[in-house]
C-alpha cells in the first residue's frame, strides 16, 4: 500500500465551492482499480487549504490507473482550476514508525 500527499490551495474565497466539486469528483477516484481511500482535511491554521491523503494498492493504480483514465479528466476539470499554486503530489511507502 501506498500514500499519496498533497496540499491543496483553493483560497478561503473558493473553500465551498471547492468541497461542493469535490463531492462530485469522489466516485471518479473511488472507482479506479487498486484506489482503497481517501481523505481530505481542511487546514485549521490556514482557511481554504486541505490536506488530500489517497490509499493505492500501488503508485501505478494511482500513475497509470487513474491519470491515465477517462475518469481522471473529468477529475481536473472539476477540481484543478481551484489549486493556487498547482500542489505538489508525492508518493509514501509503508511506515518505518507507528505509536
Amino acid at each position: 500500500m501506498i500514500l499519496e500527499h498533497a496540499v491543496l490551495d483553493v483560497g478561503a474565497d473558493k473553500a465551498v465551492a471547492y468541497r461542493a466539486a469535490l463531492e462530485e469528483a469522489l466516485p471518479l477516484i473511488s472507482a479506479t482499480p487498486g484506489f482503497i481511500d481517501l481523505e481530505v482535511r481542511p487546514c485549521l491554521e490556514t482557511p481554504g487549504r486541505f490536506l488530500l491523503l489517497v490509499r493505492w494498492e500501488s503508485v501505478d493504480a494511482h500513475e497509470i490507473g487513474f491519470r491515465k483514465s477517462e475518469r481522471y479528466e473529468r477529475w481536473r476539470a472539476l477540481l484543478h482550476p481551484f489549486y493556487d499554486p498547482f500542489p505538489t503530489v508525492e508518493h509514501y511507502g509503508e511506515p518505518i514508525a507507528k505509536a
